[in-house]
């Protein structure tokens, strides 16, 4: 499991650990049993439904089929989409799609691998031989659809717990002091408190300064009197406080 550098559109470097082999493939198949339960259970309602079996019209077979078939051919690309880089395989897996340059991956960078996949996957007998040997030989574990897409596969075990979310530890006498705060998205949130994380833990004070001002600038607040680190914690805090109770 080798490490991955991702820069955030703060400039900021944060280290990740990419998924391994085992964790894609261990994804790779729970999707593809999803897929295939899905296909036989639709078959079998449609055969019960509407005597599929029994048709002697091909061409109705073959539309059918097609119609059967097209959201299992989709669910890949689909469940990326609209599940922020993630699969049901992946989410049990607990990897990720993630873009290299730290912006938010795209419909066409989904849309990229999942064409990708018919090298990747299914090129050589469907066996995955060739995603297999790029992400083996790979510097960042990538397939060929991830270097099309600019993207990379991280492990986010360890990135759910408290200290490692969004979130932050308040009371419920908690008072929050910046109401604009839910100007802020989730994704820039957890920029903010990587940033704040990485350059507190390396005393880079210049850093958290200019994290400081584009917070300022985003949620319309100042800091008054308060320390950069100070103010920081307010608006994680203030995050928190108000996402959780709306």
């Amino acid at each position: 499991m080798s490490e991955l550098q991702i820069n955030t559109t703060q400039n900021v470097k944060i280290s990740f650990k990419s998924a391994s082999l085992g964790e894609r493939i261990l994804a790779f198949f729970i999707d593809i049993v999803i897929i295939l339960a899905y296909i036989f259970a639709a078959f079998y309602l449609v055969k019960e439904l509407t005597g599929y079996g029994g048709l002697e019209d091909s061409w109705s077979k073959i539309a059918i089929a097609s119609l059967i078939m097209l959201p299992a051919a989709l669910y890949t690309l689909l469940s990326e989409i609209y599940m922020e880089g993630q699969t049901l395989g992946k989410k049990v897996a607990k990897i990720k799609v993630v873009k290299i340059d730290g912006y938010q991956a795209s419909f066409l960078d989904f849309f990229m691998r999942w064409v990708f996949r018919l090298i990747d996957v299914y090129l050589i007998g469907g066996t995955g031989a060739v995603a297999i040997l790029s992400v083996a030989l790979s510097k960042k574990s990538q397939r060929l659809g991830d270097m099309a897409s600019g993207t990379a596969v991280i492990s986010i075990k360890n990135l759910y717990n408290i200290d490692a979310t969004i979130l932050e530890n308040i009371d419920d006498k908690y008072q929050a002091t910046f109401p604009s705060v839910i100007n802020l998205s989730d994704n820039d949130m957890r920029i903010i408190k990587d940033t704040y994380k990485i350059a507190f833990k390396a005393k880079d004070y210049n850093t958290i300064d200019k994290l400081r001002i584009k917070v300022e600038e985003i949620t319309q607040t100042q800091k008054g009197n308060l320390r950069n680190s100070e103010y920081l914690k307010i608006i994680m805090k203030d995050y928190t406080h108000f996402t959780q109770n709306m």
